[in-house]
């Protein structure tokens, strides 16, 4: 047997201790956790200790990089259209929040301005909807593609969303699970250096970071959000990436549906030059990053939202991944609408209450091996500032399982307050930006 270059207990004794990790440390700690050479409750002591103990800047761009270095990397820089023309990546990251389909309209709106959009996502778990699961609810569409697959779809139709490889940052699935069963997710290296070794083991150019704020979001604390936006930024940036993030308000939920078969819907809806206003309003938003990011600048985004441009795209792709753009999406067999409790001006629609709804009617899972229901979730009829009469219908719960509807009608009922005009909420969307150091 091979003599080990460092022990897991001196690991764990250092950073216990407060001490800055070196290079060889972390490189050696990443490479033999995923082989199998560093236990379990070693590793789980050592993230313990990195909760409290914090990492650098340096300490966690190489735990980045070692996690990176466990798999394989993307490689775009020969891609290209059928003319031969390179094409630029762009790549976009949200933290998670509830009605948050914005990749859907996001992909295809980018790729119509001749920007390649490699958009590798994941299904939910809790209350946050996954994108797969929503895409998942139009009749044949494929989430799984090969490598070839995906270059050849970039190539032609410009914008792909599909699961991951199981090749990319595989020392990042062992951490994630760890992290889950031992209350270190909150960990900010932890957390950051998860989501960035992945994303930039994709290869992309450009990331654009969705970082979530507020009840529905992972992070409810604003000061914390932030913390992990200018962590992920640097991580970033440190690896050559251009990266921004926006930190945006997950207070209430993202448009006007929550749940996977309706969220098509509402983004098609968007594609089609309509939709609620705060998913155009982001869409936009991190569509101007995305492209500021791959060097185009002084464009008309919202236009080609509105007049159709990203529509075209967005047919193309959902087609090539065996799709079909015009079938009717599933519909749930039940419903039952919520009412305002009161006249007055609506304060409140609870993010955390309703996604914890639209789960619990099915639109989401509690392990990663459950199904979801594709027309299962809430559609809210009300955001939060407008003014509500006593028994106007705020949101309508929609099921396969009527069995679940009564803790979901509970759980919306606690997600409103209805008050005083004086007291209306804030409702700005985009809180801040933030970039590079």
């Amino acid at each position: 047997m091979a003599t080990e270059q460092f022990s897991a207990v001196e690991v764990i004794r250092a950073k216990r201790d407060g001490q800055v990790l070196g290079n060889e440390m972390i490189d050696w700690t990443i490479d033999a956790y995923t082989r199998g050479a560093i236990a379990e409750e070693q590793m789980s002591a050592l993230n313990m200790a990195i909760y409290f103990q914090g990492m650098n800047r340096s300490e966690i761009s190489r735990w980045t990089n070692a996690m990176i270095n466990s798999g394989e990397r993307m490689d775009f820089s020969t891609l290209a259209d059928p003319s031969g023309k390179h094409l630029a990546t762009t790549d976009k990251h949200s933290t998670g929040g509830v009605g948050d389909k914005i990749t859907l309209p996001l992909a295809p709106l980018v790729a119509s301005f001749g920007v390649a959009v490699p958009q590798l996502s994941g299904r939910g778990l809790g209350h946050t909807g996954g994108t797969l699961d929503k895409l998942e609810a139009i009749p044949g569409w494929k989430a799984e593609l090969s490598n070839e697959a995906l270059f050849d779809q970039l190539s032609t139709v410009g914008a792909v969303i599909c699961a991951a490889g199981t090749g990319l940052a595989p020392a990042d699935k062992k951490l994630y699970a760890l992290r889950d069963v031992t209350a270190t997710v909150e960990a900010i290296p932890l957390i950051a250096s998860s989501i960035m070794s992945k994303k930039i083991a994709e290869g992309t150019g450009t990331l654009v970071l969705d970082v979530k704020v507020g009840s529905g979001a992972f992070m409810k604390d604003e000061a914390m959000s932030r913390e992990l936006a200018e962590t992920m930024v640097n991580l970033g940036t440190d690896a050559g990436v251009n990266t921004v993030a926006l930190l945006t308000n997950m207070e209430t939920p993202l448009g006007l549906t929550a749940g996977n078969a309706i969220e098509v819907e509402e983004s098609v809806e968007v594609l089609a030059g309509g939709g609620p206003q705060d998913v155009i309003e982001l869409t936009v938003a991190l569509a101007t990053e995305m492209l500021a990011g791959a060097g185009i600048k002084d464009v008309d985004v919202a236009g080609a939202l509105k007049n159709g441009q990203a529509m075209d795209v967005w047919r193309k792709m959902i087609a090539a991944q065996g799709g079909d753009p015009d079938a009717k999406l599933p519909v749930a067999k039940e419903s039952h609408t919520v009412v305002a409790p009161a006249e007055g001006v609506l304060l409140k629609l609870d993010a955390m209450d309703i996604g914890l709804a639209a789960w619990t009617l099915g639109a989401g899972r509690a392990r990663k091996e459950d199904s979801v229901q594709a027309g299962a979730g809430v559609r809210m009829h009300v955001k939060p500032g407008a003014l509500v009469r006593r028994g106007e219908p705020i949101a309508t719960l929609l099921t396969d399982t009527p069995e679940k509807m009564e803790r979901a009608i509970e759980l919306v009922q606690r997600a409103i307050m209805v008050g005083s005009a004086d007291d209306r909420p804030d409702t700005r969307l985009i809180l801040d930006r933030i970039a590079a150091k």
